[in-house]
């Protein structure tokens, strides 16, 4: 646990993801962001610290457009987000 909190303090920019080798970084974007939200859910439901989902939302917040995500938060909160959650 330590170990994970000592990388999310030395956090720079989002790290290389071989899933998503390709310069176009949207779905490595979109991915981290529901990541984020799905680790945050689970986490929540189980009553856990949701504290290791930060690294998904500071990966997501340092690849996406804040209007992106400004987008989808209004989505979610909506009903309409188009992504499985």
């Amino acid at each position: 646990m330590a170990e994970m909190e000592e990388k999310i303090k030395n956090y720079r920019t989002a790290p290389f993801d071989a899933r998503f080798p390709n310069t176009n970084q949207t779905r490595n974007c979109f991915q981290n962001y529901l990541d984020f939200h799905r680790c945050n859910k689970a986490l929540t439901e189980k009553g856990q610290d949701i504290s290791p989902c930060q690294w998904y939302q500071r990966v997501y917040k340092s690849l996406c457009p804040m209007s992106w995500v400004g987008k989808w938060d209004e989505q979610i909160e909506a009903g309409s987000f188009p992504g499985r959650i």
